[in-house]
């Protein structure tokens, strides 16, 4: 059991995830805001062992440096990668201190939103239509760009719906080759696509300004990535083509774009993340549980159902 575990900022556990903290602690202390510097930060530590923190805050050498009772970092967020990651992972291994991430719990949403809007602008509903006439996806020539967690669901659902999917990866994917996906390499897929997805970690930028002229006009790009995925200014570029649409949920995931850029007629942005939902925030607790058991006894990860 730790000593003291800290959340440092409100990090989306449901109330009896929050009440089953008290089984990895003897003290548990919930701030309820986002702290406002990197001092602020170490304050609230103070003597904790664990600490808890959402993608909102950072913790570098400087924070964890001055931490050294600390044996524990739990990151309430999507961890894809040291190099990503909100934490100096490498630092906080030097000190013996194990992080914890989690990911793979807001992807039913984000598969939702995007048969919605997909929907709406292929039959017109609330939106203008993409082409001349109301379209199904069936026949749909779509492109994946990316095929993790994520990216092969939404080709699932839009397989299942009869869309024509191709997809570009780091590596061959031969289960979804045998599912009928095929794989191109990532010029022919924009070129080949009437709507791409792009489907990447964070901080991974595959387009810039020649990939947006292959993928050219008349075409929809939707990002379902935590970042952008994309050079922005190339982005804008392509959005002055004809018949050009894009689809992100949350504004970040545009990247640093033109003030009014949301204002344009070919983008559609709700401005939050289609992955935070009441489902989601019960599995984020079982997986920020489960590694403080598995940080606790070294066991394998088990979901404690809530």
């Amino acid at each position: 059991m730790f000593q003291k575990l800290v959340a440092i900022e409100p990090v989306s556990l449901i109330p009896s995830a929050e009440e089953a903290l008290h089984q990895y602690a003897r003290e548990v202390v919930l701030f309820r805001d986002v702290p406002a510097d990197a001092d602020e930060i170490v304050r609230r530590i103070g003597d904790a062992d664990a600490v808890l923190l959402s993608y909102t805050s950072r913790m570098g050498r400087d924070v964890i440096a001055r931490c050294p009772d600390l044996r524990y970092i739990g990151m309430c967020c999507s961890l894809y990668s040291e190099k990503s990651a909100n934490v100096d992972i490498a630092f906080a291994r030097e000190k013996g201190i194990r992080v914890l991430g989690i990911r793979d719990y807001g992807d039913r949403g984000v598969v939702e939103y995007v048969l919605h809007e997909l929907t709406g602008l292929l039959h017109g509903f609330g939106m203008p239509m993409l082409r001349d006439e109301p379209v199904e996806i069936f026949g749909l020539r779509v492109g994946v760009v990316g095929l993790g967690v994520s990216g092969r669901m939404i080709a699932d659902a839009l397989a299942f719906l009869g869309a024509d999917i191709s997809y570009y990866s780091r590596s061959r994917k031969p289960d979804a080759e045998a599912a009928g996906m095929k794989y191109k390499p990532l010029d022919a897929l924009l070129r080949d696509s009437e709507v791409v997805f792009t489907c990447l970690n964070k901080n991974v930028l595959l387009l810039g300004g020649p990939e947006f002229e292959a993928l050219g006009e008349g075409k929809v790009l939707f990002n379902t990535s935590i970042g952008p995925g994309f050079d922005s200014a190339a982005l804008e570029a392509w959005l002055d083509k004809p018949g050009t649409y894009f689809f992100c949920d949350t504004y970040a995931a545009a990247g640093p774009v033109s003030e009014g850029f949301f204002a344009r007629p070919n983008v559609h942005s709700p401005g939050v993340s289609a992955g935070r939902t009441k489902q989601a925030f019960v599995l984020l607790s079982e997986k920020v549980l489960a590694n403080l058991k598995k940080a606790l006894d070294g066991s394998e990860e088990t979901l404690q159902r809530l």
